[in-house]
């Protein structure tokens, strides 16, 4: 049978990593694929340092040169950010060739449009290795749960992130000395607002949403809170608890709407998805009739990704012939049946809550702090005041809380700030216990 035919936008980490699987694995994919997946040229930034990995492969600067070649089957697009990456990935579906992509910006951003555009050519777009790396988190949701009506997911999404809050724990460091730690290891960029913020995470989060609730992608309306506020004394205090903080993606379905967020979060130390560590990524998923189900894995990386780009070449090769009407719909659900479910306002979310404040050591204060909570019909969990340090006045005041709405736990914050015997703002993180049920 005739090869497929492939190029490739980028030749950097995630390119050179997909060419070398390619290469490496090629007779194993060749007998998965049912025929060659054979990559005929490439684009990409600076020829000569490209040179030594792409051989006698044809490069090219100009990334048209590819999108534009009547010889190509299948585009996959590596060049990250939205342009021109969105007008490339445009102009290949026009030209009725099916797109890989690894780009989750892309993906959050102009989803809607790209698998529009697609439908209507009868293309395909496939973007396992957008979300997660390696682990396919993707196939899963829109194959493999497929009997389930998904009740909630929660990840973690951002390895960077994940780095940063593992060593802050392990080593007692400050916020600021494991960024940097982490810029030298290259886990993150000289600029890692994406990555720290939540923003990243947020990109990835609208597209498993998207999939789980056959909704549109509303990256827009994702809540977004970083992990730069966080400090050692609240991963240490978290610990004494029974908790570890992560930063998590959560999308859940409510009475009224799904909530879609990204922030820290407590979870109980027991859980699997709070032990794991280091750069590596996670994803919760509780579908009623399987349960839960977690998924582990390298969530970034040359190969890893590339293990993901090269399972959608796969796929793609195997339906290239199919009728359109027959292939697994781009958000699992058909065009013509996504939802449009309402994203809930984070003031409407309800969770449980970690509360730090630094109070005067006096009487009544604990009782103004609880009658507020209480005003507020919020119920105290767990609390703890802890000692004075020598010649100190103020003591640190940790509170957990039961599940309750944003808006009141908002207001009951105002309040605490307001009052005399508090020092300073209320450190606040949000607590999911991620149980069964």
């Amino acid at each position: 049978m005739k090869p497929i035919h492939v190029g490739l936008l980028g030749l950097g980490t995630v390119g050179g990593g997909t060419l070398t699987v390619l290469r490496r694995n090629a007779e194993e994919i060749t007998r998965r694929a049912g025929r060659e997946i054979r990559v005929v040229r490439a684009a990409v930034r600076n020829i000569d340092k490209a040179k030594p990995l792409a051989g006698d492969l044809p490069l090219t600067t100009n990334p048209f040169d590819v999108v534009d070649d009547p010889a190509i089957d299948i585009v996959v697009e590596l060049i990250g950010g939205l342009e021109p990456a969105r007008e490339l990935v445009m102009q290949a579906i026009a030209n009725g060739k099916h797109v890989v992509t690894a780009n989750k910006h892309l993906v959050a951003k102009h989803g809607n449009e790209i698998f529009a555009a697609a439908q209507a050519k009868g293309v395909m777009v496939a973007f396992e290795a957008a979300v997660a790396g390696g682990i396919p988190i993707i196939k899963a949701l829109r194959e493999g749960l497929t009997a389930n009506r998904i009740e909630w997911l929660a990840g973690i999404i951002n390895g960077t992130s994940n780095f940063i809050l593992t060593e802050m724990r392990d080593k007692g460091a400050a916020f600021e000395d494991v960024l940097k730690q982490a810029q030298e290891l290259g886990y993150a960029e000289a600029d890692p607002t994406f990555d720290i913020e939540g923003i990243d995470a947020a990109h990835k989060l609208t597209i498993l949403s998207a999939i789980a609730f056959g909704i549109p992608m509303q990256f827009d309306r994702a809540y977004t809170e970083g992990i730069s506020r966080l400090t050692r004394a609240d991963v240490k205090y978290a610990e004494e608890l029974g908790y570890r903080i992560k930063l998590l993606g959560i999308a859940r379905r409510a009475e009224n709407g799904i909530e879609l967020r990204v922030h820290p979060t407590l979870i109980p130390e027991r859980r699997l998805i709070a032990n794991v560590d280091g750069a590596m990524n996670a994803v919760l998923v509780k579908g009623d009739a399987v349960g839960p189900t977690l998924y582990y894995g390298a969530g970034a990386g040359a190969e890893p990704t590339a293990s993901a780009v090269v399972a959608d070449l796969v796929d793609v090769t195997r339906l290239h012939t199919a009728d359109p009407h027959h292939r697994v719909p781009h958000l699992a659900f058909q065009p013509d049946q996504l939802a449009d479910t309402p994203i809930l306002p984070m003031d409407e979310v309800r969770t449980a809550y970690y509360l730090r404040l630094r109070a005067f050591d006096r009487p009544g204060v604990l009782a103004d702090i609880t009658r507020i909570l209480a005003d507020s019909d919020i119920s105290i969990d767990a609390m703890v005041q802890k000692e004075p340090g020598e010649g100190e006045e103020q003591v640190d005041i940790i509170l957990l809380t039961h599940v309750t709405v944003e808006k009141n736990v908002n207001a009951a914050i105002a309040k605490i700030e307001a009052l005399d015997s508090v020092a300073g703002k209320v450190m606040r993180i949000r607590l999911e216990e991620l149980a069964s049920k």
